[in-house]
Parts: structure tokens; sequence; C-alpha cells
């Protein structure tokens, strides 16, 4: 038994539907290979995505970002000028999608030798960035003693 139901999670925990839709969506991935692919992390903050989609041409390919997805589509049209003896080079549509953490958007695109490549990088607002605080307050050394009169 290769699939979970997450649904009684989902009756006592609250905020986590994305992560409950992560790990189904993780099930789902192993079911479908095409076009193949490599996620690299290139620094830190930057990563990429290489899709080897030999036979397509960068008009019929379509890269979407939203929210937290990327989604990369590829429709190639059927052309019956071509008769073939043995095709192996496959050349159906598809779609992929990516989850992306926060804050990780999309930077680019390029295509190169039927590989597709999308360029990633993770952009942390300054607010959210761990800041020094100052500390106020009189230095140690420069604490006077008042005059104390015997009683």
């Amino acid at each position: 038994m290769r699939t979970y139901d997450f649904s009684p999670l989902w009756r006592s925990t609250i905020g986590f539907d994305r992560l409950f839709d992560l790990a189904e969506a993780a099930q789902r991935a192993g079911e479908d290979n095409y076009p193949p692919y490599n996620i690299e992390r290139l620094a830190d903050d930057r990563y990429q995505i290489s899709l080897a989609v030999a036979g397509f041409s960068p008009d019929e390919i379509s890269v979407t970002a939203e929210q937290n997805v990327v989604t990369i589509e590829g429709h190639k049209p059927e052309k019956v000028e071509r008769e073939f003896l043995y095709r192996g080079i496959s050349t159906r549509s598809f779609k992929r999608q990516y989850s992306l953490a926060d804050h990780v958007v999309v930077k680019g695109a390029t295509f190169d030798n039927g590989l597709l490549r999308i360029e990633l990088v993770r952009e942390i607002p300054e607010a959210m960035k761990p800041r020094r605080i100052a500390i106020s307050g009189a230095p140690a050394g420069n604490v006077q003693q008042l005059e104390a009169r015997a009683a």
C-alpha cells in the first residue's frame, strides 16, 4: 500500500493544509517521469531546474510562476507529414509542477540544446532577516556614587 489518507489529520489540525497537499503531491510525483529533469543547488540561495525537452522548441513550452508553484507545460502539435518507422524521441504533451518554498522566486528560463533551465532564487525580505538590536543604557564604567551621610 503506497497511498496514505490524510483526511483524519485535516480534522484535527489548522493551517497545515499546504503541508498535506505537498505530501500528496509527492506521492503522485513518481507516477509520470516525463520529461526527465534535474534539480540542482547552485549556491545557498540559488537553485536550477533542468528539463530534457528534446524535440520541443521554445515556443511550444510555457513556464508559469504563481504563488509557491512553478508550472512547465509543453504541447507539440501533431503533424501527419512524416512517417516514422521507429519513434524513440517522445514529443507527447506534458505538464510538470514544482512546489516552491516561501520567498523562492523564478528569475528566468533559458533554452539551449534541448535543455530548459529555470533559475530560482530565495529572496528573503529585509523585514524577515535577522538583525542585531542595539542595547541602550548607561555603560558600566560611567556609574557615579552618591555621597552617603552617616545616620
